[in-house]
């Protein structure tokens, strides 16, 4: 009689748990959105950003709704502006002033008096050369000489004569004639001979350093040698080569950057040729450099200059710009779907592009790189979604101000607002990890009746 009563009450216990069971389930879990898989109404759905939808975006084996995916990005407005391409070379730097000096007649090198690094005044000798026709032009000028004397004191002798009446004024003149005529040679003897002189003589033309000199005591020199380099003194410029494209958006007076050893200084474009440089089939740039007292005459250094420039252009993010099959493209928002928009783009730097054509300018541009882009996606807005994160926050905060909680929040497992779980669940629609609202959404509806006791 025992053990059948004991049969009897477990039964019963199996029949109230069976109870419960379908209570929980016809009541509580279909509201939950956690049902059970295969059953009617049951499913969890994914929004984009990762959040579990608790109403009308519930996915189940029973056909509901299917969730949307957006993809979340900034946007921006195509606005006007500059934008220059700047371009790096390398130049060398030379003395403002620099005379190059040449032998200007060949001979022997019998004295040389400065060595490079030396400063020289202007008119200061620097070598002495026994010029090869300097010997002869002397000789010349001697005979010159004779001549004259001697056509002086014939003309001397001849005028006594003259003025006592013994010559006729013809032949009186002719002495005078004589007279002329020597003194004419021994001028161009003079200036013969005193240019010989001076190619002889090296003589600085400017004061300054001297960077190079080229000869040797007894050394035999040819005409037309380079024999000494002196740099002036005062600012130094640098030169730079140039294509023909970089050439045609130079202008004398831009601006340039030179870069040494770490520092980097100022300088302006003063020269610019238009013909074709024979050793290195491009243009020589020269500009004038300020404050570069450190840096060596002759000197490699790196030159940066604007190379290209456009103005008022229509510009987007550089970051904006997509290409395929190298065709460039960005993407439009239109009434919260991405639409593509292929576009010609113009000159751009590290942060705008310039747009050429395929937008008008009052578009809506994507302006963040994706890879979840593509024609026809859903957007959201990223500042949306901040502005809605930290109004939930609040909101949270505040109507969780009298539950005792520091957070503001509610216990796991306990209702909000008695009718709707926390337990990891987003409100409907919303793709939010943080359980928060997009802009403008309807506030999330329980999730199905209470329990009915």
């Amino acid at each position: 009689m025992g053990k059948k009563k004991l049969i009897i009450g477990a039964t019963a216990v199996v029949i109230l748990l069976l109870a419960a069971a379908l209570v929980v389930f016809k009541f509580v879990l279909p509201g939950s959105g956690q049902g059970f898989p295969g059953m009617p109404g049951a499913g969890m759905g994914t929004m984009a950003g990762g959040a579990a939808g608790a109403g009308g975006g519930r996915q189940g084996t029973g056909g509901a709704q299917q969730e949307i995916s957006y993809t979340v990005v900034k946007t921006e407005t195509p606005h006007r502006g500059d934008v220059s391409v700047t371009s790096s070379l390398t130049g060398t730097v030379e003395a403002a002033d620099v005379v190059h000096l040449y032998a200007k007649a060949a001979g022997d090198v019998t004295a040389v008096d400065v060595s490079a690094g030396d400063y020289v005044e202007a008119g200061q000798r620097l070598m002495q050369i026994n010029t090869d026709q300097l010997a002869s032009v002397q000789n010349q000028l001697d005979s010159a000489e004779v001549s004259l004397n001697s056509a002086r004191s014939n003309l001397s002798r001849m005028q006594i004569l003259y003025n006592g009446g013994d010559i006729t004024p013809q032949e009186y003149e002719q002495y005078t004639n004589q007279l002329k005529s020597a003194e004419l040679q021994y001028e161009s003897a003079k200036i013969n001979y005193d240019r010989q002189l001076s190619y002889s003589e090296i003589t600085a033309p400017i004061a300054g350093r001297v960077e190079s000199i080229s000869a040797d005591v007894y050394d035999h020199i040819n005409n037309n040698v380079e024999i000494c380099v002196i740099s002036g003194e005062g600012e130094k410029r640098i030169t730079v080569y140039v294509s023909e494209r970089m050439m045609q958006h130079l202008t004398a007076g831009d601006a340039l950057e030179v870069i040494k050893n770490g520092k980097t200084y100022g300088g302006r474009i003063t020269e610019i040729s238009t013909i074709v440089d024979s050793a290195t089939g491009l243009f020589k740039v020269r500009a004038e450099l300020e404050n570069t007292d450190e840096i060596a005459t002759g000197s490699t250094v790196k030159v940066r200059l604007v190379t290209d420039k456009a103005v008022n252009a229509m510009l987007v993010p550089v970051d904006a710009i997509y290409y395929s099959g190298g065709d460039a493209y960005l993407y439009v928002v239109e009434d919260g779907i991405a639409r593509m928009h292929y576009v010609e783009v113009g000159l751009y730097d590290d942060q705008v592009a310039e747009i050429k054509s395929g937008l008008n300018g009052d578009e809506t541009v994507v302006a963040t790189w994706s890879s979840n882009l593509y024609e026809g996606a859903h957007i959201r807005l990223y500042d949306e979604l901040t502005a809605n994160d930290n109004g939930a926050q609040a909101g949270a905060k505040a109507e969780g101000a009298g539950s005792g909680r520091p957070d503001g929040g509610n216990a796991a497992g306990s209702p909000a607002g008695g009718t709707q779980q926390n337990a990891g669940n987003a409100p409907e629609g919303g793709g939010r990890p943080n359980g928060g609202n997009a802009a403008g959404e309807p506030a999330a509806q329980p999730a199905g009746p209470a329990p009915q006791q």
